[in-house]
C-alpha cells in the first residue's frame, strides 16, 4: 500500500506544484496538478472499499474565480474502475460535474487549505445518480525557493 500511495504522489510532487487532499467523510483521497494554473487535473481514489467498488475518478478543473486565500473551481469527471476489466465488466462507471471552492483559512500557512465541493453524478448509462457533498482538507506544495 505504502508503494501504491508513494506511486501516485511522486510525479505529481517531483515535477513541480501539487496539492493532495483527503475527504475524510467520503474516504477519498486526492492528487492535483498545480491547482493555481487555470486548469489542472485532479485524480481521486476512493479509499476504504471493497476491492469490486475501488474506483479511480479523473477529473480535468478551470478555475473561475482566485485570490490569495480563495479559489473556486469547476469541472468534470470520468469515474473508472480498472479491476472490473479482470472479471470482464465495463471500467467506465459513470461521470460527474463538480462545483467547488478552496479556502487558506489561516494566513501564516497558506499551503493548508479547506475545499468544499458539490458534485453531481451520474451512472455511465445515465439511468441513476448520486448527489455527493465533499469537505476536506488541502495541502498545496510549492517549489522550493518561492
Amino acid at each position: 500500500m505504502k508503494l501504491l500511495l508513494l506511486l501516485f504522489l511522486f510525479p505529481a510532487v517531483a515535477f513541480g506544484q501539487a496539492s493532495v487532499a483527503y475527504y475524510p467523510f467520503n474516504n477519498l483521497f486526492t492528487v492535483s496538478t498545480n491547482p493555481n494554473n487555470p486548469v489542472w487535473l485532479d485524480a481521486r481514489l476512493q479509499t476504504n472499499s471493497l476491492f469490486d467498488g475501488l474506483s479511480t475518478t479523473f477529473c480535468p478543473m478551470v478555475n473561475v474565480s482566485r485570490t490569495e486565500q480563495t479559489t473556486y473551481y469547476v469541472g468534470g469527471g470520468v469515474r473508472l474502475t480498472a479491476l472490473n476489466a479482470l472479471v470482464g465488466d465495463k471500467v467506465l462507471d459513470g461521470y460527474s460535474l463538480h462545483v467547488g471552492v478552496r479556502v487558506a483559512p489561516v494566513m501564516t500557512m497558506p499551503n493548508l487549505r479547506v475545499a468544499f465541493e458539490l458534485s453531481p453524478s451520474a451512472a455511465a448509462n445515465f439511468k441513476s445518480g448520486v448527489f455527493y457533498s465533499y469537505l476536506g482538507i488541502v495541502y498545496q506544495f510549492t517549489k522550493r525557493g518561492k
